[in-house]
């Protein structure tokens, strides 16, 4: 009841005018999360044109198989002369690649808008992603640190399947960088949970 009551106080002394100026100011936010939505657009374009490319390649257009081999060839590695098993591994990966960078965007659009511009109300929607319900920018830090580390597992498999193309400091430098990610995400996810069993001893005190 007493807490209510210095609800009620605060409402009636109303927000200062600064605040709601402040406050407002998040909608600049919007511009950039429209932003990352031309850029996921971009990445459909590029999955659709390399899918496309190699599907032609596979039915014997050579255009599109000489555009494949380009796309696979190492610099400084031999060009193959067919579309092999090898390649098609590649490209497809590739594709991955392209889909784990989507739904990085995705997270970070709609976490991002819902945690730092407004509330999108999506409760009881059946398509409300699981995440979403609960998201914060913690949470949102921890699975964008996860989704790093699933792209740069992706480019890594990638340099070891052309390991001959590369010489050994540079397959150790992406080692490292991988391995760096890998202790940034649970970093974060170590701090994300003293911070949360720190609020919920506050709570019971």
């Amino acid at each position: 009841m007493e807490q209510k009551d210095n609800t009620q106080k605060t409402r009636a002394r109303g927000i200062p005018a600064i605040a709601h100026f402040l406050f407002f100011t998040r909608w600049l936010q919007l511009p950039l999360y429209l932003g990352l939505v031309l850029a996921q657009c971009v990445y459909v374009f590029h999955f659709w044109v390399e899918l496309t490319d190699l599907i032609g390649a596979v039915m014997g257009n050579k255009n599109a198989l000489e555009h494949i081999l380009d796309t696979v060839t190492i610099k400084g590695a031999e060009r193959p002369a067919k579309l092999t098993e090898t390649a098609i591994m590649l490209v497809v990966l590739g594709l991955i690649d392209v889909v784990m960078i989507s739904n990085l965007l995705i997270m970070v659009i709609i976490g991002g808008y819902e945690t730092f511009v407004s509330r999108m109300n999506l409760e009881g929607h059946p398509d409300q992603p699981e995440w979403l319900s609960h998201v914060n920018a913690s949470v949102l830090k921890v699975k964008l640190a996860t989704a790093i580390i699933g792209i740069s597992s992706i480019h890594l498999l990638k340099t070891f399947i052309n390991a001959g193309a590369y010489d050994e400091k540079t397959l150790l430098a992406q080692t490292g960088i991988h391995m760096a990610f890998l202790f940034s995400a649970l970093a974060i996810a170590y701090c994300d949970r003293i911070i949360t069993q720190t609020s919920l001893q506050s709570d019971d005190h």
